[in-house]
């Protein structure tokens, strides 16, 4: 019994130190290995942890409706590692016929670089790429995640919403303006990872969420944009001009609904509207209803007619001694022609008549002083601060070289230049109450409208819109009138003024024409301008602009389910 004991404890002992020996040297062994790895096993092992970035997705930008304007979503690139490559000849047919290019160029790429670990042969890969190179084993492949911005609208308002860069960064319109609220904060984690790059575990402690971008919301709508632009193109098509602008706004709000710019170069033209940016590509291009200021001719007279009947230096039936033959002679003994001699007219013609000649006998009954005053009224010579970058002031003659030919060239539109985006903005003041609305490109929530300034009395605002009425019926915009709904507007036809400053051309025009609609309750605003079109084609305001105008109010108040005018209904069941 005793040497039965004897033996079970001496086996005991054996056991453990056999084990304990074991232990021993498996801890050598590791300890061996971690101080002095061999070569074959540095070559089997990777990195044991690797930082991994989650993508914030940017922000949508969505028009007035929440439709879809541009919007990001996660693609794939595909890259390989040369270093690693074992067979080019094979790796190169598989992927060929993945990616539909050539074998023998991904080989040629591949091979160029055979040091490099980081070689791109799709910047973006299709769904259908991206499951067929997961079917693939080669460990020298790799995917990598990538944000796409898509514009489901195409090029509706292409230029106005811009586009980003290849780091989802804003470069130009919309995109770049808001970049900072549409732009996200990308998250990371680190993952741990075996020898075939499996991931084993990943630490909550090493975890930083992504945080998406914010959507912008536009005052802008699609659909009132795609009518614009597309009245807009096919005027510019048709009298052969070198290009249009276009905005629309609601001037209740002073939220821009629509905003177009459009270039069309014509070989043997000179002086023709530029921009180099649209050449790479046309969301790239300058904002011209922003940036480029223009001439207004006749439609600028509303503003200085209302302001002095206001002040009470003409009345709106006094009879004014506008010629019967020839040219009006100022003070200044500077010649004042009319396109028409109606001999002495009301000051209410004047306006519906567009005679430049009235317009110069009642700015002389204005000091220099009160015209100037009239001008800032609507806001011009000044910012309107509707958050784009590029934006002008116009050009304004200074105080102190006023004279009497700036005068009496003012009131007409001439020697002065202004945006569209100014004229549409002071034009409200004639559909509102006499208030200048703060124009908005992005959708507000405050329910209170912001306005700039008060221009002009409620009263004067009205019957200034009364006799624009009256120019879509006796006057210049009658080529323009609608069958739909009572508009109120002017015609400008302005002379193209001579890059080098040395007067204008004799037989080049800036077109333009703006409106309101309905007159009884204007719920929007349409300015266009057509730049230098073909006057073997047509050049008037009223004949190649006015008709731009009417088709995009009607259309647009008909997709608002506007009723037509009262009047008009009933001329018509008549």
């Amino acid at each position: 019994m005793i040497n039965s004991n004897i033996r079970t404890i001496r086996v005991a002992f054996l056991l453990a130190a056999l084990v304990t020996g074991l232990m021993g040297a498996s801890i050598y062994k590791i300890v061996s290995l971690k101080l002095s790895p061999p070569a074959q096993l540095l070559a089997a092992t990777v990195t044991v942890n690797s930082t991994s970035r989650q993508l914030a997705i940017r922000g949508r930008i969505l028009d007035r409706k929440g439709r879809i304007l541009a919007a990001s979503r996660t693609g794939f690139k595909l890259f390989v590692d040369p270093s690693i490559v074992e067979d080019f000849e094979i790796l190169s047919f598989e992927l060929g016929e993945i990616l539909s290019m050539p074998p023998s160029e991904i080989e040629q790429t591949l091979r160029s670089k055979p040091k490099s670990r980081y070689v791109v042969l799709s910047s973006l890969l299709s769904k259908e790429q991206v499951l067929a190179i997961n079917t693939l084993s080669y460990r020298c492949l790799g995917l990598e995640e990538r944000l796409v911005r898509e514009y489901p609208h195409g090029d509706v308002g292409g230029a106005l919403i811009g586009l980003v860069g290849t780091e989802h960064t804003g470069l130009a319109g919309f995109e770049n303006q808001y970049n900072n609220t549409l732009t996200g904060e990308s998250g990371k984690f680190v993952r741990s990872r075996d020898s075939k790059r499996n991931t084993v575990w990943i630490s909550p402690d090493d975890f930083t969420p992504k945080s998406d971008g914010d959507d912008v919301q536009l005052s802008i709508d699609v659909v009132i944009q795609d009518i614009a632009s597309t009245c807009l193109l096919a005027e510019v098509k048709r009298c052969n001009a070198g290009g249009g602008r276009i905005v629309v706004a609601d001037p209740e709000t002073g939220e821009i609904l629509a905003m177009a710019d459009i270039l069309n170069p014509r070989e043997g033209w000179t002086q023709q509207p530029e921009d180099p940016n649209r050449i790479l590509d046309s969301r790239l291009g300058r904002n011209r209803c922003l940036t480029d200021p223009y001439e207004p001719g006749s439609t600028f007279k509303p503003f200085i007619w209302s302001v002095a009947t206001e002040l009470g230096k003409a009345k709106v039936d006094e009879i004014l001694p506008t010629p019967t033959n020839g040219p009006y002679i100022t003070n200044a003994n500077r010649a004042i022609r009319d396109a028409h001699d109606y001999g002495p007219s009301s000051w209410e013609k004047v306006l519906v008549k567009s005679m430049n000649s009235g317009m110069a006998i009642v700015s002389q009954r204005m000091s220099y002083a009160q015209l100037q005053d009239a001008v800032k009224r609507f806001g011009f010579g000044e910012l309107t601060h509707i958050g784009l970058g590029g934006e002008s002031r116009g050009i304004i003659t200074s105080p102190a070289d006023w004279g009497e030919y700036t005068q009496t060239s003012v009131p007409m539109g001439q020697e002065i230049a202004v945006t569209p985006l100014q004229m549409v903005q002071g034009f409200c003041a004639f559909a509102r109450n006499g208030t200048v609305p703060q124009l908005q490109l992005k959708l507000s929530s405050d329910e209170d409208v912001m306005f700039v300034r008060k221009a002009i009395t409620p009263e004067i605002a009205a019957l200034t819109r009364k006799i624009m009425g009256k120019v879509m019926t006796e006057g210049t915009g009658m080529k323009s009138r609608s069958e739909q709904y009572k508009l109120f507007g002017k015609s400008g036809t302005a002379q193209l003024p001579c890059a080098d400053g040395s007067g204008y051309f004799e037989d080049r025009y800036i077109a333009s024409f703006i409106a309101g609609a309905p007159i009884d309750n204007p719920k929007l605003v349409v300015l266009c301008v057509i730049d230098d079109p073909d006057k073997t084609i047509g050049h008037y305001g009223g004949t190649v602009a006015g008709p731009v105008v009417r088709d995009v109010i009607e259309q647009s108040l008909n997709y608002l389910r506007v009723p037509p005018s009262i009047d008009y209904l009933a001329n018509a069941s008549r």
